[in-house]
């Protein structure tokens, strides 16, 4: 109930999706997606997962989180649900992000990198007397 009462107030907000969790229940995504009206997106974490019955149950879009499988489960995912949207997380280097988009996301996430991480180094570059990166 709680799933449905966050899913339908973010809808209200306006919201144009929401993002549920991996263990998320397909009967809980059944209801979910038969009393809201913006696509569901499904994070899938695991190989393991039954994707089918995840669009069985109305995902819509797909959110590939799977470390260093990313790529591989995409790769599977689109050949198995060519019609399928999907996110995924691109990993920390250009490499494994264009990894990722030729395995066949539609998407990509990326974590920038932290304040703190651009701040030390721009200090190690004021500290070299280099220019500010």
């Amino acid at each position: 109930m709680r799933v449905l009462d966050l899913a339908l107030h973010a809808e209200f907000q306006g919201a144009i999706g929401i993002v549920v969790n991996a263990p998320i229940k397909n009967d809980t995504l059944r209801e979910l997606t038969r009393r809201i009206d913006i696509p569901v997106v499904v994070t899938v974490v695991s190989e393991y997962e039954n994707i089918e019955e995840r669009v069985k149950a109305g995902a819509r879009i797909v959110n590939v989180s799977a470390a260093a499988n990313t790529p591989k489960l995409v790769r599977y995912i689109r050949n198995n649900f060519p019609q399928l949207a999907i996110i995924a997380t691109g990993g920390p280097t250009e490499e494994s992000i264009i990894e990722t988009i030729k395995a066949g996301a539609n998407a990509i996430t990326w974590t920038p990198p932290t304040n703190g991480q651009v701040f030390k180094k721009i200090m190690e570059a004021y500290r070299k007397g280099e220019a500010h990166p």
